[in-house]
């Protein structure tokens, strides 16, 4: 595809994530946004006040057969990824889906066998792809900086779900599509998967409410690395926390961005080098891994390997609820 060509962008999704990459793509240089698709009436109407020139349909199929699009970004429910990449790819189409990439292994792998099978440029949305705090982690472990890599920690932690701004979305809250395993512990099983490579599990429980997990650990091994996961919904801060532990530095990402450097001496919150990492920075990459040039998105074969893990948390037995 020519570098200078804008990329004609179709939209599934309205919902949160959608209209916020819509509002992203319309600003982007690089995109033009086509058409749009939510079976919701009223979310149609909010896009379309805000903007009115791209062509808005309740049929996903509708946009998905455009000869005109030369992309499609899905943020519809999860368990419609499957059916809509698919049919994306097929018709010649580059795909960015939100994650998780699917909640069915059998349709995750179908996602990837068909990128292979077409050639489609595919991608998901795992935030960490391209935060400043993880890639300045990712040097480190590259260069050397935290020797040995003994061990990988995160801790989540959520005094109520779903969040206030997913309150809308009803299958965040749910068991079936839902839970903040999919919802937030995927991108950091992914940026462990990306600097470690694959993890293996060892053990995983957990336990369910009525809005889906309520606490959940696991252990897995990256190679002979243990990295552990825990999270809970219950009182207390909300909290994201991933720790790598290296005999000379560790490193603890904390709230998405923040970065910190590990030493005897203590904790020391350190300023990342480059932009902070965005949807759009990200929508940047998805135009770059169109135009065949190197970017850091996860493609669907990294976003199946962490399905696997999460959906192993699924497949557990489940702890008895009190």
């Amino acid at each position: 595809m020519s570098s200078e060509k804008i990329l004609r962008l179709g939209v599934i999704g309205l919902g949160a994530m959608g209209s916020e990459m819509l509002d992203v793509a319309a600003r982007h240089p690089e995109f033009d946004v086509v058409m749009a698709a939510d079976p919701s009436a009223p979310a149609l109407d909010r896009a379309r006040a805000a903007h009115p020139a791209v062509t808005y349909v309740a049929e996903p199929e509708r946009l998905l057969d455009d000869e005109g699009l030369d992309a499609v970004y899905i943020a519809s429910p999860p368990a419609t990824h499957a059916a809509f990449a698919v049919r994306a790819m097929k018709t010649g189409k580059a795909v960015f889906a939100e994650k998780p990439l699917a909640i069915d292994l059998a349709e995750g792998e179908e996602m990837v066998a068909v990128a292979a099978e077409t050639g489609a440029v595919n991608a998901l949305n795992f935030v960490l792809s391209d935060r400043s705090a993880a890639l300045a982690v990712a040097r480190a472990v590259r260069n050397g900086g935290a020797g040995t890599v003994l061990g990988v920690e995160m801790r989540f932690g959520f005094p109520e779900w779903p969040r206030s701004f997913q309150r809308d979305a009803h299958w965040v809250a749910g068991r079936a599509q839902g839970g903040f395993l999919r919802e937030v512990a995927s991108h950091y099983l992914f940026l462990t998967d990306r600097l470690l490579g694959a993890l293996s599990p060892v053990h995983t429980r957990v336990a369910y409410g009525p809005a889906g997990e309520d606490t959940a650990t696991g252990l897995f091994l990256a190679g002979d690395v243990p990295v552990r996961l825990s999270g809970q919904v219950a009182a207390g801060p909300e909290t994201y926390e991933w720790t790598l532990y290296g005999s000379d530095r560790s490193y603890r990402i904390t709230d998405w961005a923040e970065l910190w450097v590990g030493e005897s001496s203590g904790w020391t919150c350190v300023e990342p080098d480059g932009p902070r990492g965005s949807e759009e920075t990200r929508l940047s990459e998805f135009a770059r891994a169109v135009r065949g040039a190197e970017h850091t998105l996860a493609d669907f074969a990294a976003g199946l390997r962490v399905q696997r893990i999460v959906e192993h948390f699924h497949s557990a037995p489940h702890a008895p609820l009190a």
